[in-house]
């Protein structure tokens, strides 16, 4: 009795999709989500329905070359490193020796 199992190659990394990696699959959805939020609010508010297509196909437009380029400018853990890159302080003032003469003590 022969069984085929296929393995998964893929565990423990990342999901990437088209490109995409992790976060920023959550970041486009969210981006189409409010895009289709948009067109159904301008088409009710009465706009012209050629009109709502228009402007939402270019802030889409928009929206995918803004997500791929940061795709690939910050990858997978890019925005985390970025954010925590901004928290480090640039600069450290003391106004006393005391901090560093007290390791001298320990």
């Amino acid at each position: 009795m022969s069984a085929l199992y296929h393995i998964n190659k893929g565990m423990g990394k990342a999901i990437e999709f088209k490109g995409l990696k992790a976060q920023w699959i959550w970041w486009l959805g969210g981006g189409l989500l409010l895009l289709l939020i948009l067109f159904a609010v301008l088409y009710l508010v009465g706009c012209n329905t050629y009109g709502c297509l228009v402007i939402t196909l270019t802030l889409a437009t928009g929206l995918f070359i803004k997500v791929y380029k940061m795709s690939n400018t910050y990858g997978e853990h890019g925005l985390m490193k970025k954010a925590a890159y901004r928290a480090v302080p640039e600069v450290l003032k003391l106004s006393s020796r005391k901090t560093f003469t007290q390791w001298k003590k320990n």
